[in-house]
Order: structure tokens, then C-alpha cells, then sequence
């Protein structure tokens, strides 16, 4: 009996130090395998080699958009193909890495250049945005369509493994099948919170791929960002866009993404606006930096859809309120391109220098045709008709018409202010007068010699062009006499009425007898 209680108790006595150097064990074991999990995740570094490839047509605003994501303020353009980087900072493991940019010209010309930017090495490594500008909505269609084929026929013409490809498309397929909006229990940015969101899900619960989504995958991240979308008040005003325009818009590029397996951004540099999400969201898809903002589909010029996200049934909600068009209407008919307006140009017109011989020869030609045809100017005509016998011969023998007044030599045409024509003006008045019917001399019509002048005609001043010039005379002398009488109502100096000077005085006692008269005396009052 003593032997079989000192057996049991040695053998209770191994199994509980056996049972305690085994739960030692297993906690050593658990402690080293946190810690090296740790450890291994500790020393894990950002990856250098990543890549983003830049496509779009050009001012679309590619360059200016990367220049923001770098943060730099005054970005400047190049030409066919163009190398920048964005500099990345994971803040939970305190490294940097980083992002080599490709931006590729919109000229079709520069296709070529794209094995540099995208080839076998770097194929599973890149990301590929392209870019629409919102400035020309009606371009869109045919746009990411291009680059779409442009993309796919470079991929193709590259020597890639058939299992590697495969890979690429099924790593992209699994994206869109496990997202999912993960709850923010956990610090996000902690390595246990992002083990956990990439580990959670496995292959056998995953759903399957909605309806018409990566109907085209090309094993690639793609992003599609449009650009420049405060002009969306320019196109309402403008040209007349109205919010079911841009849910048409929209629907359409929803729908090209989700069957091309992208995400989609709305991004004003101008603005600010979503540039920042943008940055966070592409270090997220290369870097697997966290990413917690959801879906943004609220306000019409920031549209933010990650992959996966979108579905026809989210899209479907932008139908109701599109009265006036119809989603399955064709995109070119509802958005369409305004009429082209013919560019003004500043510069003047460019003006061809004559020869100048040719030059020369042709003013002499017009000077010879001056020469041989040359009119008269209107004053000389009527001082010539007024003061001259040009209107018909006057015969030398004529005892009635008396030769007319000597011209003052002062009182020329040459004189400033046309005073010279007035002089010649009154001077032919005199000798009008002096030889007029009414003077009853010899050359009178009650003579032989008025009467036979009168008879045959060969009295210019009985002539009806005489007789028209007398009544112009007598309009002009009225018209005369009822300014200058204005003028001495308004003030009594001859100095301020050189006009008077000019007439003689004869003609002033005739026509102006009042400035002639003695005052009336006062004691006559």
C-alpha cells in the first residue's frame, strides 16, 4: 500500500510539472511570435520602385494637377514625355519613399514614348490616371475612349508572362470584390488595424462582381480624374447646362469606370478641392496607406468613387432627376459641342511696301492728269463770275458800264480769315450798281444803246446768270445787315465788328443809314 501511494504521488507530480513547462512554452512561443511579427513589420519599409503613369489629352490640366499633389505652386510644362516624383511619408513608421510621375503629351505623335514609362518591369508596380478636363464635357467620350485602346494595345505589344498578367487581373478583380467601408475601431494607420483590413476576407467569401463591372481589365490601377470643375459655373451661364446635364455627365462616366474597373475624382486645383483626397487615395492603392473617407457623391463638382464602390443601382439614382434626357440616350446627342467661334487676332495686318520707283512713276502720272484737267475751286468760280466778264463779250465801245473799282492790294484772297473774297464780294457790288439800269445813263434800257444791248444779248449783266448772281448778292448783303444789327444790340464798340470795316461806304449809307445819322440831340427828347 505504501508503494502504490508513493507511485501515484510521483506521477501526479510530473504531470503538473509537466503541464507547467508546457503552458511555459506555449506563452515563450507567444511572446516571440508577437514580437517577431512586430519586428517584421517594424523593419518593413516604404517600396521604392512604384510609379504613376499620367494620360490625357492636352489642357486637360495633368501637369498643373501633379505640380499640386507635390505641392508646388508654379508648375512648369514640358513636351513629350515628362519625369517628376511626389515625395511620400508614412507617419506611423516614420519612412519616406519616393513616387516616380510619368506625364505623357496629349499629342498622339508621342504614343511611342511609352515603353519608357510603363514596360515589363514596372508593370505590376504602376498606376495609371488619366484626365478629362471639364471645360470640354463633349470631348470625354471619344477622349478616355483613346486612351483607353491606347493603354490596352501598349500592354499587349509587351513580352509579359501569361501567369503574370493573370495575376495582375485577379489581384484587380479581388479589389472590387473585397471592399468593403471597414469600421474605425482601430487606429487605421496602426500595422494590426491594416493586417487585419487586408486578411479579413477570404477568397471563399467573396462576393461576386456586379453587374457590367471590369467587363474591361487590363490588370491595372486606374484612376479617372476630372479636372477643372469650378467651370461649371461657366457652362451654366454660358451655355446653358442645367443640373440634369451634369447628372448625365456624371451617370455616363460612373457607368465607363465601373466597366473599366477605375475610381473616379472630381478635382478643382483652382478650388482646392478633393486634391488632397486624391493623394491620400493613390498612396492608399500603392502604398496601402489608409484611406477612410467614403464615397462622395453629394455635391456635383466633387464626385469622389472608389473602386469597388459603384454599382447600376447607385448609378440608377441619378435618373430621377433627369426629366429632359434619357440615360440610354447617345452621349454626343445631349452633350454636344458649341459652335466653334472664329479666333480674333490681335495682329495688325501686314502692309506690302510699293517699289519705290514704281511709287514715283505712278504720282507723276496722276500729276499729268491734274495738269491737262484741272477744276476750279468753288470761291474762285464765284469771284471770277461776280467780278469778271466771263459770262459773255463785252464790246470796248460801251459808254454805259464804267470800269469796275480798283481792288485794295490789301484786301486779297490771300488774306487770313477769306477777308479778301468780302472785299471783291462788295466791290462787285459797286460795279453792279454803277452800271445798273437804274442809274438811268447812257447804257440805261430807256437808251438806243440798252435797248439794242438788251435786244441782242450781249449784256452779260442782263443775262439770267447775272440775274441770279444779283439776287444771291442781295441775300447775302440781307442776311449781312441782320447780323450786324444783332451785334449792335449786344454792344456798342465798332471794334468788335470787323466785318463792318470790310464794306465801303457807299454801301453803308445805302443799306445801314442809321449808323450814319446824327444822333437826336437831348433836349430834342
Amino acid at each position: 500500500m505504501a508503494l502504490d501511494s508513493g507511485t501515484q504521488t510521483n506521477a501526479l507530480t510530473s504531470s503538473l510539472t509537466t503541464k507547467k513547462k508546457d503552458a511555459s512554452a506555449e506563452k515563450e512561443n507567444l511572446w516571440s511570435a508577437i514580437l517577431n511579427e512586430v519586428q517584421t513589420q517594424g523593419s518593413t519599409k516604404l517600396p521604392s520602385n512604384k510609379s504613376v503613369l499620367v494620360l490625357g489629352d492636352n489642357a486637360t490640366g495633368k501637369t498643373t494637377l501633379i505640380a499640386k499633389l507635390q505641392g508646388v505652386e508654379d508648375p512648369k510644362k514640358g513636351s513629350g514625355l515628362e519625369y517628376a516624383y511626389i515625395d511620400v511619408k508614412d507617419e506611423y513608421r516614420d519612412d519616406m519613399t519616393r513616387l516616380s510621375v510619368w506625364v505623357l503629351d496629349g499629342d498622339p505623335g508621342h504614343t511611342n514614348l511609352l515603353h519608357y514609362a510603363l514596360n515589363e518591369t514596372n508593370y505590376a508596380h504602376t498606376l495609371v490616371i488619366l484626365t478629362v478636363s471639364m471645360t470640354q464635357p463633349w470631348g470625354w467620350m471619344e477622349q478616355l475612349n483613346h486612351w483607353i485602346k491606347v493603354l490596352g494595345q501598349h500592354i499587349e505589344t509587351l513580352q509579359l508572362d501569361a501567369k503574370e498578367k493573370e495575376a495582375a487581373r485577379q489581384r484587380l478583380a479581388t479589389t472590387w470584390q473585397s471592399y468593403c467601408e471597414v469600421g474605425d475601431d482601430l487606429d487605421p494607420g496602426s500595422p494590426v488595424k491594416r493586417t487585419m483590413r487586408n486578411n479579413s476576407i477570404d477568397e471563399d467569401d467573396l462576393l461576386p462582381l456586379t453587374e457590367d463591372a471590369l467587363i474591361t481589365n487590363l490588370g491595372l490601377d486606374i484612376v479617372v480624374v476630372v479636372t477643372k470643375t469650378d467651370y461649371m459655373t461657366t457652362l451654366e451661364k454660358e451655355y446653358d447646362y442645367r443640373d440634369e446635364h451634369f447628372d448625365f455627365i456624371q451617370q455616363w462616366i460612373r457607368n465607363f469606370c465601373l466597366r473599366h474597373g477605375t475610381s473616379l475624382f472630381y478635382t478643382s486645383v483652382k478650388e482646392d478641392k478633393n486634391c488632397d483626397l486624391l493623394y491620400k487615395y493613390l498612396t492608399h492603392r500603392i502604398y496601402g496607406l489608409p484611406f477612410r473617407t467614403p464615397a462622395l457623391v453629394v455635391e456635383k463638382d466633387a464626385v469622389l468613387i472608389p473602386a469597388g464602390w459603384d454599382s447600376l443601382k447607385k448609378i440608377s439614382i441619378l435618373y430621377e432627376n433627369m426629366h429632359g434626357v434619357k440615360a440610354d440616350n447617345v452621349y454626343s446627342d445631349i452633350i454636344k459641342a458649341p459652335p466653334t467661334r472664329k479666333a480674333v487676332s490681335n495682329r495688325e495686318t501686314e502692309v506690302q511696301t510699293e517699289d519705290e520707283q514704281a511709287f514715283l512713276a505712278r504720282q507723276q502720272e496722276i500729276l499729268k492728269q491734274g495738269d491737262q484737267v484741272r477744276g476750279e475751286s468753288p470761291l474762285r468760280s464765284q469771284a471770277g463770275g461776280v467780278g469778271s466778264n466771263k459770262s459773255g463779250p463785252r464790246s470796248s465801245s460801251t459808254t454805259g458800264q464804267s470800269s469796275p473799282k480798283k481792288i485794295d492790294p490789301k484786301l486779297t484772297p490771300a488774306t487770313p480769315g477769306g477777308e479778301g473774297v468780302l472785299a471783291n464780294f462788295f466791290n462787285s457790288l459797286l460795279h453792279k450798281k454803277s452800271g445798273s439800269p437804274a442809274s438811268g445813263g447812257p447804257g440805261g434800257p430807256g437808251s438806243p444803246a440798252g435797248a439794242a444791248r438788251t435786244a441782242n444779248g450781249t449784256d452779260a449783266l442782263m443775262t439770267p446768270e447775272k440775274l441770279a448772281v444779283r439776287t444771291d448778292a442781295a441775300a447775302e448783303l440781307d442776311r449781312l445787315s441782320r447780323s450786324v444789327k444783332k451785334e449792335i444790340d449786344m454792344s456798342q464798340s465798332r471794334n468788335r465788328y470787323p466785318l463792318m470795316k470790310l464794306v465801303p461806304r457807299n454801301i453803308k449809307r445805302e443799306y445801314f443809314p442809321s449808323r450814319h445819322s446824327k444822333p437826336e440831340s437831348p433836349s430834342k427828347k
